[in-house]
């Protein structure tokens, strides 16, 4: 019996997962990872980083983060905890969707995740204090080669449901996107 039911996305590359619940008097498992149902829907994914963050304040945006070629990578995004309003933008050069952007909900109830291909930026503002995201990464961390763009960019023109709380000072720095910008090649 499949653990995961994974579903094309909005995006071409864009997978949403709904993870299977299974329940009785002791409590419940849920399966966040498997590299085989992975593979039945091409998916090709292994790990080499995971991390979990705690945001403490409802309203606080984290992103729009990506990582740069050569160490630009998929991501799965888990809401283990709390609520969240996820976004993603689609960076690809030539990409039909590019600088486009979807967002949606993730949460501890509605046990969805999301896998973000390579070429996309990322971004999330919590909806409830306390929340806890999961992240499961293709490649390793490297800081010379991550980016982001400016969560207020009047060209994405997001509508953050809430009132920011708080954003870090790094994630206001990013700069506005310019018509020089053409995307990234993947």
């Amino acid at each position: 019996m499949r653990q995961l039911h994974i579903d094309d996305f909005y995006f071409t590359g864009v997978k949403k997962i709904k993870r299977r619940k299974n329940q009785d008097e002791r409590g419940y498992l849920s399966r966040l990872f498997c590299f085989e149902e992975l593979k039945r829907k091409k998916i090709s994914f292994n790990i080499k980083q995971i991390n979990l963050t705690l945001t403490k304040k409802k309203g606080t945006i984290r992103g729009l983060h990506y990582q740069l070629p050569p160490h630009s990578e998929v991501k799965i995004v888990s809401c283990i905890k709390g609520e969240i309003f996820d976004v993603i933008v689609d960076l690809r050069k030539g990409s039909p969707t590019f600088l486009k952007k979807y967002s949606l909900k993730l949460s501890q109830k509605n046990m969805k995740s999301l896998v973000i291909p390579k070429g996309f930026a990322h971004g999330f503002q919590t909806l409830k204090d306390n929340c806890e995201i999961l992240y499961f990464h293709s490649a390793s961390y490297k800081p010379a080669f991550e980016n982001g763009l400016n969560f207020s960019d009047p060209k994405l023109s997001i509508k953050w449901p809430l009132k920011l709380t708080r954003i870090s000072k790094r994630d206001k720095s990013f700069k506005l996107i310019t018509n020089i910008f053409k995307g990234m090649k993947i």
